[in-house]
């Protein structure tokens, strides 16, 4: 089997950390988290943590599932995104990925202890989300459960300021955050379970996809 490791991956990672580098010079992740009451040093150590984490899947239970009548297209974006072929055994491991996931559900539950927002706003937002998220998803033969990039954040920060305006941010974020996991990754599971995926990670999009990218968005635009 071919190593993932190689002076491709390498190139890809440095230059995610000079993206990285870049973005929060210029202060426009750590606006959004700034709005969030992290200081930009926590902001900053944050985003390290979720970078490095977005390598790291942890495995939470196996459900059956059934082979995929057509064999997933591989590789991605001409090979530039291959995937590691696992031996499909006839049940799917699920994880959930520490950087694209982990870590934005505990920060989430970070800002309900700091914010106290109000439940009933709480459950709208979240569940509004989780319904936009569920209804624009879809199964991706060889990868997982994809939707529309902007769709949860714009929904989540529209949500936010009709809801409540001096809290936009924090509830945007965790509206983002959890209604993202609710509708597009636990109400999708049965889907995973015919995709005849060997893994399927929570957040395993990476970092700056998915739960993580998410919440961000939402807390710019709210």
């Amino acid at each position: 089997m071919r190593s993932p490791f190689s002076p491709l991956y390498l190139l890809l990672f440095i230059f995610a950390i000079g993206l990285l580098l870049t973005v929060v010079q210029i202060g426009v992740v750590t606006i959004a988290f700034s709005r969030l009451g992290l200081s930009q040093s926590s902001a900053f150590l944050l985003l390290f943590a979720s970078l490095f984490g977005s390598v790291i899947n942890l495995p939470l239970f196996s459900i059956s599932s059934s082979q995929p009548l057509t064999p997933p297209s591989n590789p991605v974006l001409g090979g530039l995104l291959r995937q590691i072929q696992q031996e499909f055994t006839g049940r799917t491991l699920i994880a959930i990925n520490v950087g694209g996931g982990l870590i934005p559900i505990f920060f989430s539950l970070y800002l309900l202890y700091h914010n106290n927002p109000d439940l009933g706003q709480l459950l709208i937002g979240i569940g509004g989300v989780a319904i936009i998220s569920y209804l624009t998803s879809r199964p991706v033969p060889g990868l997982g459960i994809g939707m529309p990039v902007f769709i949860a954040p714009i929904s989540a920060a529209l949500l936010a300021i009709f809801l409540a305006p001096e809290q936009s941010a924090p509830l945007a974020y965790i509206s983002g955050t959890l209604g993202v996991l609710i509708g597009a990754d636990l109400l999708r599971l049965r889907d995973i379970g015919n995709m005849g995926l060997p893994i399927a990670a929570i957040g395993g999009a990476g970092t700056f996809d998915g739960i993580f990218l998410t919440g961000l968005v939402a807390v710019l635009l709210a």
